[in-house]
């Protein structure tokens, strides 16, 4: 049986994953560190974990060494998601970002140096990369961060690997690309088109809706660190790791298959300016995780977005209290334009 700390799991990306190793593992001892800010919500997993007797949870924040060395030395697998990671947010009011994302990850790679793992798995981000200067983007590409969340994620990027260069802690360095499903927070693109659909509002695109992404649905996200946890230590320790499809879809593109799914006209999309530090491409390489791990992406874009659809059609209750939040980091009224400006 193992023991494994997952920070940040009461968020988006950490919750699908606890569900996914509640479901398959039910008699791993999983220990939760969340500091429950906005975008953290113990809701956002199963009563059944949470009543099992195997799970305990820490209110905390990552940045609090005294707690993180207590929690990495009762622990086997150390999983680090917790960040700050909303990117419109981080380029009006970005100091949370550096003191969480770099100094949060400081101390847990600290803790580690001090009381061994027998892993450690970094959540990085593709928004490190910035624009894509290759097609597709492998895990060479050079780290060219375009806003203050990037440039965060990027530093608590370097400082594990420096960790692992200078400690030799056991660490893996996961650079997913976008993800989307359920339990996301609707200050994301995904969900905030469909809850915007959903409530007969217009889906607001940043430009004119060209920037593109490789979106993958969590599902295939929760699978590949699921195989990075269980795959032979010396196959991934030192390795830095994409996670994506291949593949890369316009916003635009994005709120239209939405406004399609939820049966809504394509007259619904509304353009404002461009966000600071845009970035204009992003698509995975996928290459090293099928070697590495046997491990390639299963759910379709459209599938994926029928069943993010699906889940905010069914799960009202879920979102609305966040309803105030959805358009707190949009620009300023005025600045929208149409299609034909």
């Amino acid at each position: 049986m193992k023991t494994v700390l997952v920070t940040g799991g009461a968020g988006f990306i950490g919750s699908n994953f606890l569900r996914h190793l509640h479901g398959r593992y039910p008699d791993y001892r999983i220990l939760l560190l969340d500091a429950l800010t906005y975008a953290g919500n113990l809701d956002n997993l199963p009563d059944a974990l949470k009543s099992n007797g195997q799970f305990e949870f820490f209110h905390g924040n990552i940045t609090q060494a005294e707690l993180v060395q207590q929690l990495v030395q009762r622990s086997d697998v150390v999983i680090h998601f917790a960040a700050e990671s909303h990117v419109a947010k981080s380029i009006y009011d970005n100091s949370i970002f550096f003191e969480t994302d770099v100094i949060g990850t400081h101390v847990i790679a600290d803790a580690i140096a001090k009381y061994p793992v027998e892993r450690f798995i970094h959540i990085s981000t593709s928004e490190v990369y910035g624009t894509a200067l290759t097609e597709p983007m492998d895990e060479n590409h050079p780290l060219n961060p375009m806003s203050p969340y990037a440039a965060a994620k990027a530093g608590a990027d370097r400082l594990v690997y420096a960790y692992r260069q200078t400690y030799d802690i056991p660490a893996v360095i996961i650079r997913p690309f976008n993800n989307y499903g359920p339990y996301q927070h609707l200050e994301k693109a995904v969900p905030n088109f469909i809850v915007s659909a959903l409530l007969d509002q217009p889906l607001t695109v940043h430009g004119m809706g060209e920037a593109s992404r490789d979106w993958m649905f969590v599902e295939d996200t929760c699978h590949a660190l699921d195989a990075v946890m269980h795959a032979p230590l010396e196959t991934v320790a030192g390795q830095t790791i994409n996670l994506g499809t291949g593949r890369d879809t316009s916003v635009l593109e994005i709120a239209q298959l939405i406004l399609g799914l939820t049966g809504k006209p394509q007259d619904r999309i509304e353009f404002t300016s461009d966000r600071p530090g845009q970035v204009t491409r992003h698509i995975s390489s996928t290459a090293k995780a099928r070697a590495l791990l046997d491990w390639k992406h299963t759910i379709n874009l459209k599938d994926g977005l029928a069943r993010a659809v699906d889940f905010y059609r069914d799960n009202r209750g879920w979102w609305e209290r966040f309803l105030w939040m959805k358009d707190a980091w949009k620009p300023e009224p005025g600045l929208a334009r149409t299609r034909s400006e």
